[in-house]
């Protein structure tokens, strides 16, 4: 049937900050809902925290609402808004808990709301793990043996009844929170209290655990006429027992046999029709006994799920656009197929290539943190990467993790000790992949690795052949190898660097150049969701080594947009907000816009963003074919953070245009030392500086700037390796950890200034005239990273005459560094003082919550005037804040209760809020207020 016409305007409950287990994926598909909505002409609000994302940018929505996700912020939404209907189910579990509270609270029938997408019992069915377990049994789909405990003493009667291995899962909770495994009587009751305190219902399930089984997730959409088809199957390269969001998976499934298949696909329909008469898109999680292809259900979530943007940018089929015109009225064969623009919706994609995802880890942030991964869920964030065959994909996603890996191993980082290799393998981290790897090199059986990880035999056959391979190759040198080595080589997901080092002799241009002369080339193939049995209308590819190019180079003037690659500690969805901006500007300003980027997370590398989306590595070698293909009028590094920067020198080294501040004065910024001899050229302000290449050397620089002294490295991003110290000892320690993590790095010993105020500037120059976006005062002190920190926008307590300093020495740096586009500076403020920290000539994390509270599109502007298209006079920028902006910091420290929350120069948030006040003499602000004091005091 055709839309519901009683729906004119819907409320989009977004996820909030970005927190460990809901992240931008659901920025993505909240982004990708609206403006399906949108295109159906109805008004579409959105609530959400989040300043730092595209979800709550006005592009996306009508109305956005950067209010708390409350039952309060809701109900001034419905009072303000005529909502004819609330789609809870795009912001993760957060949307899904306040829809449910809301509805208690007779908030959507007050109001006359309905709720699409989802029905509100079916909710209470999959999160009630009693519930659900009894619903399985009642339509004869197998679970694991279980009871459920809502007291300590029921919970210790589970586990004599159940027996060891057991799982705890609580209900209600996301990623995983509260639950783990305990495999002795002795950890039983230290694991079931912390079940119970981590469900908001006091409730948990006690099951027995099937480690070791395979895991499968697959994507499912529903219509009202109730068809149902499945998206996508992932698989696990990893066993049950690591939570998905921390496990490897790969579509389609590798080791599925179509039997079982089947039967898991007849099984996820038959649990979607069981849970309410809801349109819409659900997630089925599987567990798989190996030995016979026995199958239990382990969840489902009648929602928009973490892995449904991985899906959607897997099979090029747009989840959850297809799900908002499901939920409002919608049937799947009257809506097309946004890929091929001719074929119906209503079909399940066909792929010609397999999807590897990775999971990427922030240990170093959250110093003695129990790295083993289990039920709750680790990873920061995560990579995908598109190959013809599996390792192929696996080596591109290793080397799109942003953790100077060249692919899996052959590149001199892996472990010779083989006790520590199998402690790994058996006690699973974020590198077990690599290490796997490293085993098979010291000649350690496959059947041995097997026992240890349980992975299934036929992903470490793939990884053994790795080894194969490289004991053939260095047989060779570079001039002799066969061609149809090398092609198999590149086939199999070696990059320059890693046939470089294994060759042991030669550099990455020269093997680069040799494989020109041979005549492998990379090719560009297109993602179509049909196998091409169809042609494709949207420009999405990715890479590979075979004869046919199907990406089709046109005449038109083209601009590259880098990405930011895996969210991080420091680097996360602030940078994609900021591509996509300028993938925006840059369509605006008449010129082709093309994406690369690797995570599927993003808004950036949805293929409706760009006019040609490459979902590819952020890695040297991928980022130059593409260039060299393309042909553009220059570059944009400027807004991917610092995994897009650090390409500028390659860049600029191949005579390829950076567009806005040069490399050179980017350069010169991240280099400390430079910087901070510019800053003394300018009569400007700086602590006391000197820089280090050794430990001796600091111990003399530390005793002549005197301390206390921050020490840090060079070109880093989030404050790594950052740390304050007292006395030599201390010293002397820091700066050789640094030194080991970041060989041949420069150190940069400056004076702290303690007791000092800490507060930033963002302004954008067009190489003549300087405009400051903002300047925001810090409640944290210097000494914690500004990421970490609350910051008021505008100041309200720094004098006029301090704002006057920040000011003038905002518009001298700019000048005198050339910039053209974004600049950030921090500052410390002393005794009316005011010293520069640091400046950085790109976007900022500080960018997006600064256009957000003064309702200006900073980026596109910052963009425009970059490409060389505007001067700032030529923008009439009126801000709309009345009263105060404030960025809030959010910490997933629940996810690491071992280690030590104490903040410092080194980031650890891994997301913000925003909030608005009128008034300061607001309860809230005057918190701030009384917390800046007793920092400044406690110094």
């Amino acid at each position: 049937m055709p839309r519901n016409t009683s729906i004119n305007s819907v409320l989009i409950i977004g996820s909030g900050p970005i927190v460990i287990g809901q992240a931008c994926e659901f920025d993505y598909s909240g982004s990708q809902a609206a403006l399906s909505l949108k295109e159906e002409g109805i008004k579409v609000s959105i609530i959400n925290s989040n300043p730092a994302t595209i979800m709550t940018d006005k592009v996306i929505a009508d109305h956005v609402y950067l209010l708390p996700l409350t039952c309060e912020s809701i109900e001034q939404i419905l009072q303000e808004q005529q909502i004819d209907a609330v789609l809870p189910t795009m912001g993760g579990q957060t949307a899904l808990n306040l829809c449910i509270e809301a509805s208690e609270l007779g908030l959507w029938e007050k109001y006359n709301v309905k709720v699409i997408g989802v029905d509100v019992a079916a909710i209470e069915k999959t999160e009630n793990r009693e519930a659900f377990r009894q619903l399985m049994v009642d339509i004869g789909v197998g679970v694991a043996t279980s009871k459920i405990a809502n007291s300590f003493l029921e919970g210790k009667e589970a586990a004599q009844e159940i027996g060891y291995p057991l799982v705890i899962r609580p209900s209600y909770t996301l990623a995983g929170t509260g639950g783990g495994f305990v495999h002795r009587k002795e950890d039983f009751d230290a694991a079931l209290n912390r079940g119970l305190h981590a469900s908001p219902t006091h409730e948990v399930l006690v099951e027995q655990a099937v480690l070791g089984w395979k895991e499968f997730e697959l994507e499912l959409l529903r219509d009202t006429n109730d068809n149902v088809i499945i998206i996508c199957t992932i698989e696990n390269f990893d066993p049950m027992g690591i939570h998905t969001g921390d496990s490897i998976t790969v579509a389609p499934g590798m080791t599925l046999s179509d039997k079982c298949y089947q039967d898991m696909r007849n099984q996820a329909i038959r649990m979607m029709r069981s849970i309410g008469t809801f349109a819409g898109g659900c997630n089925v999680q599987f567990s798989v006994n190996p030995e016979n292809e026995e199958i239990i259900a382990i969840e489902i979530n009648p929602r928009v799920s973490r892995s449904s943007a991985l899906a959607s940018k897997a099979t090029g089929y747009p989840i959850a656009k297809i799900a908002a015109k499901l939920a409002i009225g919608y049937n799947l064969d009257e809506l097309q197929n946004q890929i091929t623009k001719t074929t119906s919706a209503y079909f399940e994609p066909t792929l010609d290539y397999v999807i590897v995802k990775i999971p990427r880890f922030n240990f170093d942030k959250f110093k003695g943190a129990n790295k083993e991964l289990g039920l709750q869920m680790k990873a920061v964030g995560e990579v995908m990467a598109i190959g013809r065959t599996f390792i192929e994909a696996l080596q591109k996603a290793c080397q799109s993790l942003e953790t100077n890996r060249w692919g899996l191993g052959a590149d001199g980082r892996q472990l010779r000790n083989l006790e520590d290799i199998m402690e790994s393998l058996e006690h699973p981290s974020g590198d077990r992949i690599f290490h796997i790897k490293d085993a098979f090199e010291l000649g350690v059986p496959l059947e041995s690795i097997r026992k240890a990880t349980l992975i299934d035999k036929w992903f470490l056959v793939q990884i053994q052949e790795l080894v194969h391979l490289e004991t053939e190759l260095r047989r060779y040198q570079l001039n002799n190898i066969p061609r149809d080595f090398f092609m198999t080589l590149k086939q199999k997901g070696y990059s320059d660097a890693q046939i470089s080092w294994l060759l042991g002799n030669v550099s990455e241009d020269e093997v680069y150049d040799r494989r020109k002369e041979l005549g492998i080339n990379r090719v560009y193939k297109m993602v179509d969701t049909c196998a091409a049995e169809f042609p494709a209308q949207t420009p999405y590819y990715y890479s590979t080594f075979e004869d046919e190019n199907e990406s089709i180079v046109s005449d038109k003037k083209k601009i590259v947009v880098l990405g930011s690659g895996p969210n991080r500690i420091g680097q996360g969805i602030e940078f994609d907000y900021s591509c996509v901006h300028g993938l925006l500007a840059a369509k605006e300003c008449g010129y082709e816009a093309i994406m690369i980027n690797c995570n599927p997370e993003t808004v950036s590398t949805d293929f409706n963003m760009a006019d040609k989306l490459y979902f590819e590595p952020v890695f040297w070698e991928h980022v130059r074919e593409i260039i060299e293909l393309e042909k553009p009028e220059g570059v944009i590094v400027q807004l991917g953070g610092q995994t897009a920067l650090k390409m500028a020198k390659q860049l600029e080294a191949l005579g390829i245009k950076i567009i806005g501040t040069s490399f050179e004065n980017m350069d010169l910024a991240e280099d400390r030392g430079r910087f901070s001899d510019l800053l003394k050229d300018l009569d400007i302000p700086y602590p006391q500086y000197g820089v280090a290449t050794s430990a001796e050397e600091a111990l003399v620089v530390a005793n002549r700037v005197g301390y206390p002294v921050l020490v840090r490295p060079s070109y880093v991003l989030g404050g790594q390796g950052m740390s304050i110290v007292i006395n030599d000892e201390d010293l002397e320690k820091a700066v050789v950890n640094l030194l080991k993590t970041l060989p041949g790095n420069q150190i940069l010993i400056d004076h702290f200034l303690d007791r000092a105020e800490e507060s930033e500037s963002d302004s954008i120059c067009d190489g003549d005239d300087v405009h400051i976006i903002g300047m925001m005062e810090h409640i944290e002190p210097a000494g914690i990273h500004s990421g970490d920190s609350s910051a008021v926008l505008p100041p309200f307590s720094l004098s006029e005459n301090v704002q006057k300093k920040m000011e003038e020495y905002s518009v001298k740096l700019a000048k005198a560094l050339n910039v053209k586009g974004l600049l950030n500076i921090q500052f410390a403020v002393k005794d009316e003082n005011v010293f520069v920290i640091e400046a950085n000539p790109r976007a900022s994390r500080t960018v997006p919550f600064i256009a957000k509270a003064y309702d200006v599109p900073y980026i596109k502007i910052a963009t425009k005037i970059m490409l060389g298209e505007n001067k700032l006079k030529d923008f009439n920028i009126e801000r709309k804040l009345t009263g105060w902006a404030i960025k809030e910091p959010v910490f997933s420290f629940s996810k690491f209760p071992e280690v030590d929350k104490q903040l410092g120069p080194e980031m650890k948030s891994t997301g913000e809020a925003i909030r608005f006040i009128k008034d300061l003499h607001d309860p809230y602000f005057r918190e701030l207020v009384a917390k800046k004091s007793m920092f400044l005091n406690a110094q």
